[in-house]
């Protein structure tokens, strides 16, 4: 059982940053690779970017490649999501989701664990 917390949304302008972090209780946070996903009201959950379980890949959503990093810190059991330049369409509810797996998975359906979501708004 893996339990997710995320924290750092928040309300931005357009053009700034925020960091999203995502904590994951267990022994096994290592073994998990880790997706964040989003949500805008009345869209369905789209996915991000997603990460290996040691880190060494990493995979994007076009719409966010340059602007958007994704890493992980094994030691710490949390995966960061570093979000730049951010746009008003990126308002969005913000999930990080762990899949039972070691490589990249941008698929909702093979993630095993979700949080709760942290909520992004952008400004224009």
């Amino acid at each position: 059982q893996v339990q997710l917390v995320e924290s750092g949304g928040g309300l931005v302008q357009a053009g700034g940053s925020l960091r999203l972090s995502c904590a994951a209780s267990g022994r096994t946070f290592s073994s998990y690779a880790m997706g964040w996903f989003r949500q805008a009201p009345g869209k369905e959950r789209q996915f991000v970017a997603t990460i290996s379980s040691s880190g060494g890949s990493t995979y994007y959503t076009d719409s966010v490649k340059g602007r958007f990093t994704i890493s992980r810190d094994n030691a710490k059991n949390t995966v960061y999501l570093q979000m730049n330049s951010l746009k008003p369409e990126d308002t969005a509810v913000y999930y990080c989701a762990a899949a039972n797996r070691g490589t990249t998975v941008a698929l909702s359906t093979l993630y095993h664990y979700w949080g709760q979501g942290t909520q992004v708004t952008v400004s224009s």
